[in-house]
């Protein structure tokens, strides 16, 4: 019986772009991670290897406001905390990196909200 994978196909989209897409100090890369129940987000800096800022809708300042996270509302919210931790950092400009995943629904509604925050991208 053949099965498929479900993950390589991502995994190959994500390599494709990380050939173009580097974060460093000055502009950090925004690394977009979304599974069926919640969305993740972080500032990474590749040049050290760093994590700078990172957010998730598992944090105790997301679950105040929200009960889920696999939704867009909750991508919205979650990319208006990043923003906001990022700016308390110094961090305004950065590179997005979708992580393989297509520009829509969850990763778009959050790249929206940390334009909407202030971060240039």
């Amino acid at each position: 019986m053949i099965t498929r994978d479900r993950r390589s196909p991502r995994d190959e989209r994500h390599r494709r772009l990380r050939r173009w897409v580097r974060g460093s100090a000055e502009r950090p890369r925004l690394a977009v991670f979304r599974s069926a129940n919640h969305i993740y987000a972080q500032l990474v800096d590749d040049e050290t290897g760093r994590t700078l800022v990172a957010t998730d809708s598992r944090s105790k300042a997301f679950l105040a406001t929200h009960r889920t996270g696999g939704n867009v509302s909750a991508a919205k919210a979650v990319g208006e905390l990043l923003a906001q931790k990022a700016k308390a950092s110094g961090i305004e400009r950065i590179v997005f990196d979708r992580g393989g995943f297509k520009y829509h629904g969850r990763v778009k509604a959050l790249a929206d909200a940390a334009r909407a925050g202030g971060l240039v991208f």
